[in-house]
């Protein structure tokens, strides 16, 4: 069943409308229908197209948070062969919301790792709605020293509200850990590539996203803090969440321009979660892609690339 949008109210009418003809239709044979369920599909389709014509920040906001968008265990189960998961911090515990290992892409040995949010109530609370504790973090970075050690590039798949503020977290040093992640990027000898699925939330996804190579989903988002949370801190009124999602620049349109993001992922008409597949082929094509642009590169190339990066930050796109 399609979950709807709060912005795509009058178009769940109209699907709705051709349902409840069809289904009169499936229960009275001598009923015909279909031409007027034609036209209804006709008008949903033309609705359709003109509410992804121009999104407002705040409307890719809702769809990249839309609950049916394919996840890191989606794109690993479609893309990836011979996964094999890596758990635990070899510290503290393993913490679901990031999951990982090693495995094969096109045939390529890789590490994988990624935020994973679940798919229904039990694994949402399961995964902790993807937002990583600090041994998530030490995880992650345990994985990319493998990675580096082995010679194996890493792929990040971002899809985090940010990470998890909890007080055991604070506690077991959430700062640092996110810190020493992002450091860790810095310092690999090996291609390290990210694409943001979903949100791109703080700290916690710069902790994953440090990349030589930075994609993003058409529809994703990338900012320092929720739209929610801007508004809340600037106006004391979390309702600014559309001016604050202005504000934030964090659609992949605007990233790409100021050159935080290397490349847009299309994705189909009405977002990820309509064509799940079509969306997770369009990821596989734009990984073996930017694999492909870095491969060959030795390691100090690789690593001095990556840094170069991001001291450019901020001379390009400055006055858009």
């Amino acid at each position: 069943m399609t979950q709807y949008l709060e912005f795509e109210k009058p178009l769940a009418e109209i699907e709705g409308k051709a349902e409840e003809l069809r289904a009169l239709a499936r229960e009275n044979d001598e009923m015909d229908v279909e031409k007027e369920a034609a036209a209804l599909d006709k008008k949903a389709d033309d609705l359709l197209k003109s509410l992804y014509a121009d999104l407002t920040p705040w409307r890719k906001c809702q769809v990249a948070r839309h609950q049916d968008r394919p996840h890191c265990q989606d794109y690993i189960d479609a893309l990836f062969t011979e996964y094999t998961p890596l758990a635990g911090d070899r510290n503290f515990a393993d913490d679901h919301a990031v999951m990982g290992g090693i495995a094969r892409l096109d045939d390529k040995p890789v590490m994988v790792i990624g935020h994973e949010k679940g798919n229904d109530t039990k694994s949402r609370i399961e995964r902790n709605f993807g937002m990583a504790r600090p041994e998530g973090y030490r995880k992650a970075i345990r994985l990319m020293e493998l990675a580096d050690k082995f010679g194996l590039p890493v792929i990040t798949l971002v899809d985090t509200p940010g990470a998890y503020p909890g007080k055991g977290a604070e506690e077991r040093g959430q700062s640092e850990a996110i810190a020493r992640s992002t450091e860790k990027c810095l310092e690999l000898g090996v291609p390290l590539i990210s694409v943001v699925i979903g949100e791109g939330g703080s700290g916690g996804a710069v902790a994953f996203a440090t990349a030589n190579k930075v994609a993003m989903l058409e529809h994703s988002i990338y900012s320092v803090i929720s739209p929610e949370g801007c508004a809340s801190i600037l106006w004391k009124d979390a309702e600014k969440m559309r001016e604050a999602a202005e504000a934030l620049r964090l659609t992949a349109q605007d990233l790409n321009k100021l050159g935080v993001c290397d490349e847009i992922i299309k994705e189909p008409l009405g977002g990820a979660h309509r064509d799940r597949a079509a969306t997770i082929e369009a990821v596989g094509k734009a990984l073996t892609k930017m694999l492909g642009q870095l491969d060959g590169k030795s390691a100090d190339k690789v690593r001095g690339d990556r840094r170069k990066k991001y001291l450019d930050l901020g001379s390009k796109g400055l006055a858009a």
